[in-house]
């Protein structure tokens, strides 16, 4: 069609005869023939038109068929673009000489018996220098070094042709050169620049290098620097993308010229992964990449641990690769490779740790906690007591405890469930069914506050069962200290709730048969360990309100069983979450006024108890003097944080339980262990500042009651992550899944808490993203020791085994 209206145009306009028909007649009818299945229906409405205007062409004067034409022309062209895919050009092609061999290098050593843990003093070519500056990052050995990972990697092994350059990224190009520039720069006379303007066949961009230095400004260095690159040859250029005011550019790229296409390239960066290591003042990326150029063949004294069997079985590379891979990778494919091995390598030492530590566990006999009275038993009194019926959840998870106290082997067992589930009362009963047994039960909380708050819960059932409780934390006063130890030691008390003053020296029992310890995360393991070994081998029950998901909690307390709650109890009501920014705060205010009004009480929780100087935020101090001196005068506004004495604490936790306090200031003090039912509007200020977990326990601090709650989020940061993180929360009530997300956001390590639970930090492996990894290294553990339970025909893991967790953990004991 495009050809007939050429010619058409070339003939004046005079509908030309073909040679069976003539100009117009042939358009009209192929035009509304046209395969109209993808086509708009404005376009099909046009397409019509134009063919009701070649019908009528004959009788057009000149002009109106010139008009016609050139529309239907375009309107074709326009077509071609919908019907015709646009031709990809492949990337181009780079000759990057074979990654160096390092099985076959020659070890340059200054003594004749080179290891792994030779001193790093020991390699030639290492100077005196830049070993006291590895020192310094905790790097002494060669096998120090080798396991100092990248943190990072520049990807300049993406190929792309100049059309298909994206600014943000960074990215390799082979081109040819049009045209060299230079000058000094006319604001800096010791600043040189050099243009270089490159192309191959999908476009144009520009190159710039700056020469900053009064000797770079030589018109005869310039001079010199322009004629390497001489127009017309080809060039390979690695660098990050940019948004110039001209279009895309590089700004100081990688650049080497080539002889022809296939010359091989030089360069140790262009075209590659370079990676990127933590470094120290002193201490440059290219020296360290050096060193590890000297470093890298003792790779080849690195024994692997796995048989070859188990190796070919899950696919792995050998660690000698891997090693060489994770530092000098040919392409992202080896480096994904290597870095799998060696995340299996750390979660394998990990699960074999958990795993061989919970086999050694139960191998200690543990007291058989039977009930003396099975029909009248405390647990069944306890549950003719309580105002509601335990959910189906907890009956279940009731029964795993149960049948776990009733066996010869210790229980070590982690309870999970979300902020209101009702993990309390089930450790209550398994606590009951202890006493039931004739044996001591104790209650381990992290705060004073909790402690409290769990002694008050069991002080409204226990007495009516006859049975004793009692609490000590750091403010109890010594007289009482000493006649609380002594019950103890006597079987005068069965249940001991307390903080760490539970594991002092100068506490013990008479009979230690159940120790629970809620919020565990927040406890060291060796502080667990301590208050364990207070009995002959009590049952363990752990218990959190800060969830995980359930396989990754299986994987990282491997060394405990794990029971989960998700199912919430009846008649508690779905808490509303909005979030305000900072600037509408003032919204709260009418809130809060409206809430007490109808005689229900507030929270209202900031990040700092002072202001600081160094941060930016509104204190609880600040919010206190505000709330009680200028808004609320006519109602009271109590003041609690962590600074604050005991006594004083709960002092003014008593006074809002019993409702002589409308609003409580606080800190994340109320976190846990707070549980007043009139509460109904919980107001984080500065919600930004706190994480995902820990904005879901704080909103759980309402909806305790029948009544309607609500948690505000006051939002004061200024980019879009705070506010994605925020929307999370306001669009669920899901524990278990705003912990996943708190997980990938933050990061396991804060999460979790790695010093306290007892966790390495591992130096490659990220618990939330290899999750798939770490299953897989489980598995291979539980086959390992199902096999060989003492390691004898493993030699090499066992050691690395003990290397690792002597390195991770130093001598505390998992439980």
């Amino acid at each position: 069609m495009q050809q007939a209206l050429t010619l058409e145009s070339e003939n004046g306009f005079r509908n030309i005869h073909g040679r069976k028909e003539r100009f117009n007649t042939f358009v009209a009818r192929e035009l509304i023939s046209l395969d109209s299945k993808h086509l708009p229906k404005e376009k099909i409405d046009f397409l019509i038109s134009l063919s009701e205007g070649f019908e009528a062409y004959d009788s057009s004067p000149e002009s109106a068929r010139r008009r016609l034409v050139i529309d239907t022309r375009k309107a074709l062209y326009s077509l071609s673009k919908v019907f015709d895919p646009p031709t990809t050009i492949k990337p181009p092609k780079l000759r990057l000489p074979n990654q160096k061999d390092y099985s076959n290098v020659e070890i340059n050593v200054k003594d004749s018996t080179p290891s792994l843990d030779s001193t790093l003093s020991t390699v030639k070519g290492i100077g005196s220098k830049t070993i006291e500056l590895l020192a310094s990052l905790g790097i002494f050995t060669i096998r120090d070094l080798l396991v100092h990972y990248p943190r990072d990697y520049v990807d300049y092994s993406q190929l792309k042709r100049i059309s298909s350059l994206e600014a943000g990224e960074t990215a390799t190009i082979v081109a040819s050169i049009r045209r060299t520039n230079y000058f000094t720069s006319p604001r800096n006379p010791n600043l040189s620049v050099l243009e270089l303007l490159i192309q191959d066949s999908t476009g144009r961009i520009k190159l710039t290098k700056f020469f900053a230095g009064r000797r770079f400004s030589n018109r005869g260095y310039l001079m010199k620097q322009v004629s390497q690159y001489p127009t017309g040859s080809t060039v390979a250029v690695s660098g990050l993308v940019k948004e110039g005011s001209y279009g895309k550019c590089f700004i100081d790229p990688i650049i080497e010229v080539l002889e022809n296409q296939g010359t091989s390239i030089k360069s140790k960066s262009i075209g590659r992964l370079i990676p990127i290591y933590p470094l120290t003042e002193g201490l440059t990326a290219v020296r360290i990449r050096r060193v590890f150029d000297l470093v890298l063949p003792f790779a080849a004294f690195w024994k692997d641990p796995l048989p070859q069997e188990r190796i070919s079985h899950h696919s792995l590379m050998s660690i000698q690769n891997a090693m060489n891979q994770i530092h000098q990778p040919n392409n992202l494919e080896s480096l994904n490779a290597a870095r799998r091995r060696i995340v299996f390598d750390e979660f394998l030492c990990l699960q074999l740790a958990l795993l061989r530590k919970r086999n050694l566990f139960r191998k200690k006999p543990a007291p058989q906690l039977k009930k003396v009275n099975q029909i009248n038993s405390l647990t069944s009194q306890f549950y003719s007591l309580l105002p509601f019926s335990f959910t189906n959840e907890q009956k279940r998870v009731l029964h795993e405890i149960e049948s776990d106290l009733e066996s010869s082997e210790p229980m070590a067992r982690l309870l999970q469930g979300d902020v209101g589930s009702g993990k309390t009362v089930v450790a209550i009963a398994a606590l009951l069914y202890a006493v039931d047994s004739g044996w001591q039960g104790a209650l381990m909380a992290p705060t004073e506050v909790l402690a409290q708050q769990h002694y008050k819960n069991l002080c409204k059932w226990l007495p009516q069962l006859h049975v004793t409780v009692d609490l000590i934390t750091g403010s109890t006063p010594n007289s009482r200290r000493k006649q609380i130890l002594d019950d103890l030691s006597t079987g005068g008390v069965n249940i001991i709730v307390g903080t760490h003053a539970l594991i002092e020296d100068s506490v013990s029992f008479s009979r230690l048969g159940l120790v629970v310890v809620d919020e565990q995360h927040r406890f060291g393991v060796y502080q667990r360990d301590l208050l364990l070994r207070k009995g002959l081998q009590p049952h363990l029950l752990t218990m959190t309100a800060t969830p995980i998901p359930r396989t990754l909690a299986l994987s990282i307390h491997g060394d405990l069983d794990v029971s989960q709650i998700n199912e919430m109890p009846p008649g508690r009501e779905k808490i509303k979450t909005s979030m305000l920014q900072f600037s509408q705060r003032n919204k709260v205010f009418d809130l809060i006024r409206a809430h007490i009004k109808k005689r229900h009480q507030v929270y209202f929780v900031l990040p700092l108890v002072e202001e600081s100087e160094k941060i930016e935020l509104r204190s609880a101090v600040d919010v206190y003097h505000e709330l009680s001196n200028d808004l609320f005068q006519e109602f009271n506004v109590g003041l609690l944080h962590g600074r604050m004495s005991s006594l004083d604490k709960n002092s003014t936790i008593n006074s809002f339980v019993s409702g002589e306090v409308d609003i409580l200031v606080s800190t994340t003090v109320i976190e846990v262990g707070v549980d007043v039912p009139n509460a109904t509007l919980m107001v984080i200020d500065h919600a930004d500042r706190f994480g995902l977990a820990q904005l879901h326990q704080l909103r759980g601090r309402v909806g305790r009651g029948a009544s309607f709650s609500e948690c505000i989020l006051i939002d004061s940061g200024k980019n879009s992550d705070s506010r994605k993180k925020l929307e999370y929360l306001v669009g669920s009530t899901d524990g278990f899944e705003i912990s996943e997300i708190d997980l990938r956001m933050r990061g396991p390590g804060q999460v979790l808490g790695t010093r306290q639970s007892g966790l390495p930090d591992f130096a490659l492996a990220n618990l939330v993203n290899d999750s798939h990894v770490l299953e897989l290294a489980r598995k291979e553990a539980l086959y390992i020791l199902n096999s060989d339970p003492e390691l004898n025909s493993y030699k090499l893991l066992k050691d690395n085994l003990d290397l690792h967790w002597k390195r991770f953990l130093g001598n505390s004991q998992l439980n």
